[in-house]
Parts: structure tokens; sequence; C-alpha cells
């Protein structure tokens, strides 16, 4: 296969990389690029060259199979500064994505252009890394250090009109990209040539501007927003080339790092999610009419969501005032998105106008998918899917929001089951990114893919979970409150449980979070597996929530709170309901705490790998980290078990 082509018009050579699906920067390319460097510079016809790619991208990145392999020559930036410094002056035309070591190729052509649609972007921190060919050094020479201190240390993207105006692009060219950005080349080379990237000028920034810097990189929580700062700082302080040997340096000691193969691993996983092996062959059924029963919170987020997808939406509730309060709940959320700049007054109408309600299930008759999210009570949801049978088309998808019920008992009797499907989306349903697809032993493929389709068009993060009580996520929850509760009846003081998991990454630790969410919702869980006649041994939060203690909204639970403030305050009360529960003191280092509670969930998740509940190790690490807050530079529970973590 030819990497690249060219061809030359008038003087300027067309040059096109195309290396599917992304044209990453794998070794060939590397060698092809500085080989056309070479051979162009040596053709006396050739005045620019304009460097495009074919597909739906320009350069994306590194080539991801050279993931943790030694480096080949030629390095690429070495590559980059043979750009910079061909004798004839290259102009990268850009479309899709230049990320990473793309947006560092195109800074060593002497001019940048870019189609309206395009983005560009240094995500290399989200990878536990910084950029390695120029990113920290050029970058800056581009932009200034505060835009470049933005980009560089977030890891986001920036669309094409960002990029101008910061200075990153030269122009943003309207048409056909490479025949706009030939012209625009034939234009520059009537003018006087800026100077390379490497050229320009940089000067330092005051100290207050680097402490300011770190505390907002510093929030990332893991190393390589710190390291890539540090290079930013370099590469205004000292000359260029010490800066390019301070980043590569960089860039070679975090690579192999705990955290960059933590990062490494949760990148690769989330890239396969979305499109399972299995289903490869397996096309789903169209979508385009969906059904939400029930307007409460997880309801009114999940046809909120459905809605930002594109999908027309119909909300069923049970009378007309509650109809009214789920329509006013989806809309409060179309109005936050607006408030906040995410939608504009146009794009606000259009959500409302994709929106209807109604308390009759016959207005479910021509929807292709029925989403069941009506609060968590068999027998209601029994019902409600009974309604449904009787009201719904043949082919269209019947799906459970349920958390903890098993929808094989909700959905029985239902005509057509292999149309069945659990669909657990987290709270608030427009934000969370995790959802667990539950398929029934008679779910159909087709129906199973319809699932991940969804999940594609919500922009979720699929997760195939089988049927067991909680499913993945909240089977492993309960294990992790068990173990940690089990702390505090060793001695350890649950305030210290809590700073062990912050400092192990987590934004709340477990009692914290329990106290957020409210105690109450796991206590009536036990309760009514009690009432089924279940030995569920009582647990510490029982004794709390029988003492009114529910958390937040009551103004205690394993904390006090003081009304208007959310911050947790150490109870008297909870140290004298727990007294006879509770051990002498045991002060444990945090490591350890967090070694036993990690320890957990890894040990529930390799129950449920053996159980078949779960697909893959990778699969349980998705779902912590996109539903319970699990740090995703430590990998994953599953991950970090793989690791050598301390014993309690």
């Amino acid at each position: 296969m030819t990497l690249l082509t060219c061809r030359i018009d008038e003087g300027i050579a067309c040059v096109t990389l195309d290396n599917p699906p992304v044209n990453a920067l794998s070794a060939a390319v590397r060698r092809a690029l500085w080989d056309m460097a070479e051979t162009l510079d040596a053709d006396p016809d050739v005045r620019a060259v304009v460097l495009t790619c074919a597909g739906r991208t320009f350069i994306a990145g590194a080539d991801v199979r050279e993931f943790g392999q030694p480096p080949v020559e030629p390095h690429l930036p070495d590559v980059v500064a043979r750009l910079e410094g061909a004798a004839k002056p290259w102009v990268a035309a850009i479309h899709g994505a230049a990320l990473g070591g793309g947006l560092e190729v195109a800074m060593g052509c002497r001019f940048r252009v870019a189609a309206p649609t395009a983005r560009v972007g240094l995500p290399e921190v989200s990878l536990g890394i910084v950029p390695g060919a120029s990113g920290t050094v050029r970058t800056p020479r581009l932009v200034g250090m505060a835009a470049a201190v933005d980009l560089v240390t977030s890891g986001r993207h920036w669309p094409a009109a960002k990029a101008l105006e910061a200075g990153l692009l030269d122009a943003v060219l309207e048409g056909d990209l490479t025949e706009a950005a030939m012209g625009f080349a034939r234009r520059a080379l009537e003018e006087d040539l800026p100077d390379p990237v490497s050229a320009r000028p940089l000067s330092p920034m005051p100290e207050e501007f680097w402490t300011e810097a770190r505390k907002m990189a510093a929030r990332a929580g893991h190393a390589a927003p710190l390291a890539a700062l540090d290079c930013l700082r370099c590469a205004s302080e000292a000359p260029f080339a010490e800066a390019m040997a301070k980043e590569r340096e960089t860039f070679l000691t975090l690579r192999p790092s705990p955290e960059a193969q933590a990062l490494r691993h949760v990148f690769f996983a989330e890239r396969a999610a979305p499109r399972p092996a299995a289903l490869k062959d397996v096309a789903p059924r169209a979508l385009q009419r969906v059904g939400v029963i029930g307007g409460g919170t997880m309801g009114a987020g999940i046809a909120a969501a459905c809605r930002e997808a594109g999908l027309e939406v119909v909300l069923i509730e049970r009378d007309d005032a509650a109809l009214v309060r789920g329509l006013a709940a989806v809309e409060a959320i179309f109005d936050g998105a607006m408030a906040r700049g995410k939608l504009s007054q146009a794009d606000r109408a259009a959500r409302s106008d994709g929106l209807s309600g109604s308390t009759g299930y016959d207005r479910l008759a021509e929807a292709d998918l029925v989403i069941e999210a009506v609060f968590e009570d068999a027998a209601v949801k029994r019902a409600v899917f009974a309604e449904l049978g009787r009201h719904c088309r043949a082919d269209a998808v019947l799906a459970t929001n349920t958390s903890y019920l098993d929808p094989r008992s909700l959905t029985e009797g239902v005509p057509h089951p292999e149309r069945m499907l659990g669909l657990h989306f987290f709270s608030p349903a427009h934000v969370m990114k995790l959802l667990e697809i539950v398929p029934l032993p008679e779910t159909a493929p087709e129906v199973l893919a319809t699932g991940f389709a969804l999940a594609r068009a919500l922009g979720k993060m699929p997760v195939q979970a089988g049927i067991c009580e909680g499913f993945i996520g909240n089977r492993i929850l309960k294990r992790t409150r068990a173990e940690a509760e089990q702390l505090v009846r060793r001695g350890v003081p649950l305030a210290q449980v809590d700073a062990a998991m912050r400092a192990y990454g987590f934004r709340m630790g477990p009692f914290e979070a329990q106290d957020l969410g409210g105690l109450d919702i796991a206590f009536l869980q036990r309760e009514g597996a009690r009432a089924d006649g279940q030995d569920v041994p009582e647990t510490l939060g029982d004794l709390l929530v029988r003492a009114g203690r529910k958390g937040q909204k009551t103004g205690g639970g394993w904390y006090d709170y003081a009304e208007g403030d959310r911050r947790p305050q150490v109870s008297p009360t909870v140290e004298a309901l727990l007294a006879p529960h509770v051990a002498a003191a045991d002060p444990l280092p945090p490591e350890a705490i967090a070694a036993a509670l990690v320890g957990a969930m890894a040990a529930e998740g390799q129950a449920l790998l053996a159980e078949g509940i779960a697909q893959a190790p990778a699969d349980i690490d998705l779902v912590k980290i996109h539903g319970y807050g699990f740090p995703r530079w430590k990998g994953g529970p599953m991950f970090a078990a793989a690791l050598e973590m301390p014993s309690i």
C-alpha cells in the first residue's frame, strides 16, 4: 500500500497521506514523510507543499498498535523538525481532527489551514504522558503561554474557529479544502514567509502565573498535567533545543509509568466497548421514536438524553398532574443546558418540539423503543410491561431501567420476549455516561445490538451485564460498602476511610457518597429482601436509618450537616450509636485502607467473571470508572488489583 501520493500543480506539490482508518503516525508513515521532504526539496519544479489526508480525518495521532513498543526511527520529533526545516514551505491542510502527533506535525509545517469543522488538540495527558514531539515547546510559540497551558494540560480539543482566533491556525477555508489550501500556498509565496515556529520568541511568565497554573493542573489528580506544565515552563525559560530535550525526557519517563499504563488500558477498553466483537455482523433495529414511562428524576434524564440524540420522545405518566411535573422536569434540563451555553435558543426550541407526553399507552403504538423508568417496585413495573405488551408493536424493543430487580420477573408473560432488554441508566441519566445493558435469555441478537446502538447515539459507555442482584456496578458497590463498614467495626474511624479513598483518587469516600445519595435507598432494598424471607444481616447503615439519619437530606447520616452546608462534620451522635458495634481504635495507613476497599471491589469483580455476569475485567473497570467515580488513572479495580498493593 502506498502511504503517500504526490501531484504537482503549478509549482505546488499536494502530498496526500492515506493510512486508514485515522492516518495514524506509524513508523512507516514517519519514514514516508521524511523521504517525501527529501524528494520535494530536491525537485526544482516544487515551490511549496500542501499536506493533506485521505479519509475522514487528518492525522489523528500516534498509531495505537505501537503503544508500549520500543520506538522506531525516524522518531516523530525528528520528522517534525525535518518538515520545519524543509527548503520548500509546507502547509498542513486539516480536516477532521489533528490530535497529538498529528497536531505536532502540523506545527512543524510553516502554515496550518483547516476546514471549518476541523478540531485540534493535544490529548496526551489523558493517556498519562506529555506531548513528545514539540507540543509543549512549539504550541506556546504559536498561541502564547496561557492558551498553551489550557490546551496542553487539559487534553481538550479546540474547534477550528477557536484555534484560528488563538493563532494556532493561519486560516479556516471554505469549500474544497485541498484546492483552497493550494491557493493559500500560492498566495503565501507572494509574501515574506513567517519564521519557523521554533524560531519565534517566547517570554518567561511571572511566578504567580505558574502558581495558579499548578493549582489548575493538580485538579486532574495524576502526574501528567503537572509534568506537562513543567515542560511548558521550560519552553519559556530555556533555549528551544533544551526545552525539546526536557519534553522528550519527560515523555519517555512517563510512558512506562503505572498511571500511563492504566490510562492506556482504559483507552483501549473505551475504544472497544461501544462495538462488541460478538455483535460485529448484527444489524440493530432502527430507532427514531422512543417512549419513556415515568417522569421522575431518572425518566426525565433519559428523555432529555434521547432528545439530545435527536430521537422523538413520548413521556408517559399515570395522571395529568404527574405528566405536567415530568415534562417540566425535562424542560428544566433543556433550560439548564441553554443557561450553560450548551444550547442555542433555536436548539432549545427544537428539543421541546420533539418532546410530547400522555397518560395513555396508546401513544406508544408507533414507538421503536420503550424504556420503563418507574420507581423500583416489582409490582408496578410488571403492570407497566403488561400495558406495553398490549399497546406496542410486536417488533418494538421493550426495556426496563431497573437497578436491582430481575428483568425476567418484570417482563414475564409479555408477548415476544425476544425484544426484552435491561437498560440500566445512572442518575442523572442525561449526564452520567455509564449504561449497563442486560440481555434476557430470550433477547434476540439484533435487540442487544440495538441497545449498543442506543448507547452510541446517546454518547454513553455501554457495558453488557448478566442478570443478578445489582448487575455489575451495584453488586460491587454493595460489597464495597460492607467492607467499609467492616473497617469501621475494626476500629478505623469512618472519616479516615473517606479520607483514604479521596487520597486514592475518588472525589468522595464511601460514607460521604452514601450521605449524598441517601442511606434509605439501600436500606429499603435490604428491608424488601428481608420481607421476602432472605437472611440479610443488619448493617451499621441500618442503625442510622432507624434512628432517622438518612443522609444530607435529613441533616445527618454518617456525618452531621449544618443547614445549607454540605461539608461533613464528624458526628458524636453517630459515634454513640455505633459504639457498641465498634472495636477499640485501630487506625490504618491510608494505603492499607484503599487496598482493602479496592481489593473488595476486585474480589467481587472476580466472582462476577466466574459467574458470567461480567464478560471481561475491562468491562468491570469501565463500570466503576464511568458509574462510580473510580479514578481512571488507576485503571479500575481489576487493573489496579494486578499491581502490588499493601495488604492489611
